[in-house]
């Protein structure tokens, strides 16, 4: 509002609606007569008659009463046609953009048929079945306006959906509803004010061209019936013609300027978070034999490829994580590292297909679950440190509303208490000013800061097991090395599993208990850290240790010759 008071266009445009808008309302106390009375003695009357201020038309009706009660009848044609649209469009457009390639498809071919019909003529056609009852036809109407926001909507949620902070959402346990409502509306909805403006005025417009073409009920006062009138007497008064026309152009191009205002005002709005309510983790009991704590076994990954084939790109991966233990996957680009945690995290895209295999945290099978039952196990048995920190954090929220809004989520705490509890998180992970970093929004804190935000996101609702994709490879050395140093203490004090992904064998000889090796999507090696980098067993493993830079040797391979092209 504060920016909206600043904005000239807003003010000018909102206060002639809102002026328009009372008048509509208040229409039956102003208006001299009502909207159908007539009178032969004022048949096609000046302007100025007494009781007729803008005179009358050929049938004798007041054309101020009827200016007044056809602005009502625009309203609720726009608030039926657009509330319909945006219900349905909004609704199918997240849906359609958020989930897989099924239920796009689906969708995409119910609006496509919805397109294919001809609104106006349907409409024209449908009349006796809603009795002309023009309320009906905008619900109508409102239908077959519901493709443009469909795929409006669809188009932004499909550049949102992939971004890593929606997936860090999906980590914390937050449900889909919650992701689509909070995370992803809050982003398109400034497209979907603007297009809001443009649906109401062509409601209007559709409202008015029906009337004018003798549609529907001749009792019901409009634009288009008093255009329509005032146009088979053009020569006689053409007042009567300008009266409406006037009015519902500068309703049609207010509410268009206005809807610009509104969206500019949106992009710079911050949201408040709204309550969350959760259910706890579940706690193991005394006693209860537990195992390894993550089993992973005979785990195949595929992606469909352009024929439509399966191409394998992990393929029978085992690994274990016992409770309080480090375990390390390591490998280069493209051997299946991520693509591995990310099955344990059950954040495969849509596409991807688990051909085989099994993963289980405590003995439950985590393959078999929905994303309702992985959200009561994501964020509260398992959380996630992402690699990239900046790209994880929502640029609309403050770091602060993003983690307590995480917290309460997880730990199904009171708003202050997760407040509590997150600035006591950001101190013990080292951030030197906790309240300033709370109020801080992503861009105004270092990748470093950013880091540790995440870390205390992730260990706030203590965790059994902590996935860290790679957390130092976009930091410096020193922030590194402190990463490090804070993910062991927070280790030590916990008692929590750690699965950590990288390719940075310092990283592994520095924090892991032991080794998986990763080659192509297959383990090729595991075994103990200090075994695994003073023996390795496989030829691969060694290539790996002897490609790490020690500042001490020299390449003394030759360098490859350099090619040209020859032009034709």
């Amino acid at each position: 509002m504060r920016r909206l008071r600043k904005d000239p266009q807003a003010l000018i445009t909102g206060a002639l609606l809102l002026v328009i808008v009372v008048l509509g309302a208040l229409a039956p106390l102003l208006a001299g007569h009502g909207p159908n009375d007539s009178s032969l003695d004022a048949v096609n009357a000046a302007g100025g008659t007494p009781g007729y201020p803008l005179g009358a038309d050929g049938s004798g009706r007041d054309i101020a009463a009827r200016l007044l009660f056809s602005i009502r009848t625009s309203a609720v044609s726009a608030i039926v046609a657009t509330t319909v649209a945006l219900v349905v469009g909004v609704t199918f457009g997240l849906v359609g953009g958020y989930f897989g390639r099924r239920i796009r498809g689906l969708t995409e071919w119910v609006f496509s048929l919805i397109m294919t019909f001809p609104g106006i003529l349907l409409l024209v056609v449908l009349m006796p079945v809603t009795g002309g009852d023009y309320r009906v036809t905008m619900a109508i109407f409102g239908v077959l306006l519901s493709p443009a926001i469909y795929r409006l909507v669809r188009n932004l949620v499909l550049g949102v959906r992939n971004e890593l902070y929606v997936d860090a959402a999906r980590v914390s346990g937050l449900p889909v509803r919650r992701i689509l409502l909070r995370h992803v509306l809050v982003v398109v909805r400034g497209p979907i004010v603007i297009a809001t403006a443009f649906l109401m005025g062509s409601a209007i417009g559709v409202q008015s061209g029906l009337a004018f073409l003798g549609v529907g009920s001749n009792t019901v006062p409009s634009f288009g019936a008093m255009i329509s009138e005032g146009f088979r007497n053009l020569y006689v008064d053409p007042w009567q013609f300008a009266w409406p026309a006037f009015l519902l152009g500068i309703i049609t191009a207010s509410l268009v300027l206005l809807g610009n205002a509104l969206r500019d005002a949106l992009e710079g709005a911050r949201p408040k978070p709204v309550k969350v309510a959760a259910p706890a983790r579940r706690v193991p009991e005394a006693g209860e034999p537990t195992g390894d704590l993550l089993a992973v076994h005979d785990l195949a990954i595929a992606y469909p490829t352009p024929s439509g084939e399966l191409r394998e790109v992990v393929n029978g991966v085992s690994l274990t994580v016992a409770a309080g233990e480090t375990v390390g996957v390591a490998g280069e680009s493209g051997s299946g590292k991520t693509q591995t945690a990310f099955a344990v995290l059950g954040l495969l895209p849509a596409e991807a297909v688990v051909t085989r295999g099994s993963v289980r945290l405590n003995g439950r099978e985590l393959l078999e679950l929905g994303e309702r039952e992985l959200c009561s196990v994501r964020g509260r048995s398992i959380a996630y440190v992402p690699q990239e920190p900046m790209a994880n954090l929502d640029p609309s929220f403050t770091v602060g509303a993003q983690l307590v809004e995480g917290v309460r989520a997880s730990c199904g705490v009171a708003r202050r208490e997760a407040k509590e509890r997150v600035l006591a998180l950001l101190a013990r992970v080292g951030i030197q000013d906790p309240e300033r970093t709370f109020r801080s929004y992503p861009h105004q804190i270092s990748g470093g800061m950013a880091q540790r935000v995440l870390i205390a996101g992730a260990v706030a609702s203590e965790p059994e097991l902590l996935i860290a994709d790679e957390p130092t490879t976009a930091l410096d050395v020193t922030v590194q090395a402190e990463i490090l140093d804070l993910l062991r203490d927070l280790q030590r004090e916990s008692g929590m599993a750690v699965l950590l992904v990288t390719h940075n064998f310092g990283v592994v000889a520095d924090i892991c208990d032991r080794v998986v090796v990763m080659r192509r999507g297959e383990v090729v090696e595991t075994d103990t850290t200090p075994t695994v980098l003073h023996e390795p067993a496989h030829p691969y493993t060694r290539t790996l240790l002897e490609s790490i830079l020690d500042g001490s040797a020299l390449r003394t391979d030759p360098p490859i010759a350099a090619t040209t092209r020859r032009e034709p």
